[in-house]
């Protein structure tokens, strides 16, 4: 099992961000202390490969993941929306426990 589950949309966004920023090798994923909930998702570029981060290589994309918030995002889905109401990566994780009501942070 992947640490986590990128999308095609996903990947093709990432893509997108990727080539805007050719030093970049990839994106970063972590959580940090967030809204009224608890933790909220970040993303972003990576300059430099760490060894302090778990790469996951998906769809021709490289995500590095922040060791401290792995157990929180094992099994997530990061997907791509674009709708009327939304636009922006979208993260189904089976961990969380909740959410608060503006849907900013999660607790798990």
């Amino acid at each position: 099992m992947k640490a986590i589950q990128i999308t095609d949309k996903a990947a093709e966004h990432i893509k997108a961000l990727l080539a805007k920023d050719p030093e970049a090798v990839g994106i970063k994923l972590g959580t940090e202390t967030h809204g009224c909930s608890g933790l909220g998702y970040t993303v972003d570029y990576v300059k430099e490969a760490s060894n302090d981060d778990e790469l996951v290589e998906d769809k021709g994309v490289k995500l590095f993941i922040d060791r401290k918030s792995l157990l929180f995002l094992l099994g997530t889905q990061m997907d791509w929306e674009d709708t009327m109401f939304s636009t922006g990566f979208k993260f189904t994780n089976p961990n969380e426990k909740g959410r608060c009501g503006c849907g900013e942070s999660f607790h798990v």
